[in-house]
């Protein structure tokens, strides 16, 4: 079997270990196992635990990044483009709920270096949906333009709340892709579409 394809099988098997078993309790006896190798050729190919997990979250942020962006067809409605975005998002995590549970839980609670590996993930997609953002705002024709500042601000939250949504959609029975992304599209979109037309809320004055 070629070196790559090898690779990739052991690291198939480590993602559904280190998704479903953690990165303490996972070993590298169980993902030798699972991936039909033996523990020897693991460390050989992928050197530590450590690297391996850490490679794992690479090719899974890589993954759902390219998710995301594929779903996305250029030239649409900003809000077209938004839904198509949160359904390419959503439908990525439910099929691949042990990658999701690698980059959104087990990455995150072990500290650095993972949680540094998966920001570079959470930047990219805010940056991608910054865009999004932008694009909306300008196809409003809401003249001052959306400021920058809340433009990103905005972005950080939406992704947020995804991240939040994806997490609980995977463990709760019956909630599809296609129903957690709508949730945040109407969530969301509302408040977009007022603020870009000037029509933000403001608090009352004490």
């Amino acid at each position: 079997m070629p070196r790559a394809v090898r690779e990739q099988q052991m690291m198939d098997a480590a993602v559904r270990t280190f998704g479903q078993r953690g990165y303490r309790a996972a070993s590298m006896d169980e993902i030798a196992e699972l991936a039909g190798v033996s523990k020897p050729l693991v460390y050989l190919y992928l050197n530590s635990k450590e690297e391996l997990f850490t490679a794992c979250i690479r090719r899974e942020a890589k993954a759902l990044m390219e998710a995301v962006r594929a779903a996305v067809e250029p030239g649409l409605p900003a809000d077209r483009q938004l839904w198509a975005g949160l359904r390419g998002f959503f439908t990525h995590t439910a099929e691949n709920p042990d990658g999701w549970a690698v980059l959104h839980q087990q990455a995150r609670a072990q500290g650095e270096p993972f949680v540094s590996e998966v920001g570079v993930l959470r930047e990219e997609i805010v940056a991608f949906v910054t865009g999004l953002i932008g694009a909306a705002a300008r196809e409003s024709h809401y003249d001052p333009a959306l400021p920058d500042r809340d433009v990103a601000g905005l972005a950080q939250a939406l992704v947020g709340a995804a991240e939040a949504l994806a997490g609980w959609a995977n463990v709760t029975p019956g909630v599809s892709a296609k129903e957690a992304a709508a949730t945040l599209m109407n969530f969301s979109w509302a408040g977009l579409e007022n603020l870009m037309h000037g029509r933000g809320w403001q608090p009352r004055a004490d």
